[in-house]
């Protein structure tokens, strides 16, 4: 899971996701509103959340370069356990993002 400031850098991240073979799907969602601290202050934003679909085995690679590509200072970044899948579709995410 990733947030993003605004719908034109959360296509433009997850379209470059998808070349990179990083993540085999990228779920745009539509916005929410935000509340947090940053820097000692209360801020609200909104927010633009993708859902990532990769590999364990490419994870790193993908977190790397999602750090590096996202404008935020220190972007939200989260990987979530696995409990089930469809075996097929597991299968499918593994074969598009094998790197070429």
């Amino acid at each position: 899971m990733c947030n993003c400031p605004d719908t034109a850098t959360a296509d433009r991240l997850a379209a470059r996701l998808i070349e990179a073979r990083l993540a085999a799907c990228v779920n745009r969602l539509a916005a929410v509103q935000s509340v947090y601290r940053w820097e000692g202050k209360i801020e609200t934003a909104s927010e633009v959340p993708l859902l990532i679909k990769t590999t364990q085995e490419r994870y790193p690679a993908l977190e790397a370069w999602l750090a590096a590509e996202h404008p935020y200072d220190v972007p939200e970044i989260i990987a979530l356990p696995l409990a089930a899948t469809l075996p097929a579709y597991l299968d499918w995410v593994v074969q598009e993002t094998l790197p070429e």
